[in-house]
């Protein structure tokens, strides 16, 4: 009688060991599965060069080659010569202003010190750090913008000259890289100027400098959505990169067949035959 209850057991215990080893990992696929199904959807990216063909798992598909800006050299309100390459890794808000602005511009330029300052006080940024997000305001007058009067303008509307660049240069190159590499002139429903251009949108480029948004810089529900944009853009991951799961996700099927296989094995192997002249007292 001891020795059945025994095996009993044993085989009970022997059971519910397999049965966790093999709902752990199904259930854990099927949550990661509903994660991902529900994940949060990455902002978008707007212009590609063109669309290669590359082998992946052994498949040709197709893989488009995004556009990304082309760089430039202008001079910011502290007189240095700047560049994209002097912003490796960074995300990158971009606008267009003048300083002898009366209308939209010291709006626009408010609503980007508010992003400049929620950087380092708002507890949507606590992932984010701030050194790696670079504001760039673009002057389109830029024969009256010159060093001075952009630091002086700077200065008076509290602009962090490590995070945010005032830029000049001459016109033609700042007008190129607005219509040429920003897009604005396609991305602004009410058309831009190319003579002047004079443009409440902001331009989000991502850390390999494609464009990933444009916003209404006097829209708060805009500039609400720039915000969280920008948190999903910084901690996004390098696109060569392949989570390890993935790389497992083939053999999911294969796994849960082993386990399965085995639990049967445990199973029978456990059950004893019924000892003969015994009965139960």
């Amino acid at each position: 009688m001891v020795f059945l209850s025994n095996t009993k057991e044993l085989s009970k215990k022997a059971l519910t060991a397999v049965l966790l080893a093999v709902m752990v990992p199904v259930i854990g696929y099927l949550l990661m599965k509903r994660a991902s199904d529900q994940a949060i959807g990455m902002p978008g990216r707007f212009y590609y060069d063109s669309v290669i063909t590359v082998i992946r798992d052994g498949k040709a598909i197709n893989d488009t080659n995004w556009h990304s800006v082309d760089d430039f050299k202008f001079r910011n309100q502290l007189g240095r010569t700047v560049s994209l390459v002097d912003l490796p890794g960074k995300v990158i808000v971009a606008d267009f202003f003048f300083t002898r602005c009366p209308s939209i511009c010291p709006k626009l330029t408010a609503n980007i010190k508010k992003l400049q300052d929620a950087l380092s006080t708002k507890d949507q940024f606590k992932q984010l750090n701030p050194a790696y997000i670079q504001f760039l305001s673009f002057s389109v007058d830029p024969e009256r913008d010159s060093v001075s009067v952009l630091k002086a303008y700077g200065d008076k509307m509290g602009v962090n000259p490590d995070s945010w660049w005032l830029l000049t240069g001459p016109k033609k190159q700042i007008y190129d890289f607005s219509m040429n590499e920003l897009k604005l002139g396609l991305a602004d429903g009410e058309g831009v100027d190319s003579n002047f251009i004079h443009t409440q949108k902001l331009v989000l480029l991502d850390k390999e400098h494609v464009v990933r948004g444009y916003y209404n810089g006097l829209d708060s529900v805009d500039m609400a959505k720039l915000a969280k944009d920008m948190v999903f853009i910084m901690l996004e991951k390098d696109k060569q990169y392949v989570s390890p799961l993935r790389e497992l996700r083939p053999l999911l099927p294969m796994i849960i067949f082993i386990l399965l296989a085995t639990a049967g094995v445990v199973i029978y192997l456990s059950r004893k035959p019924k000892a003969r002249g015994l009965r139960p007292m």
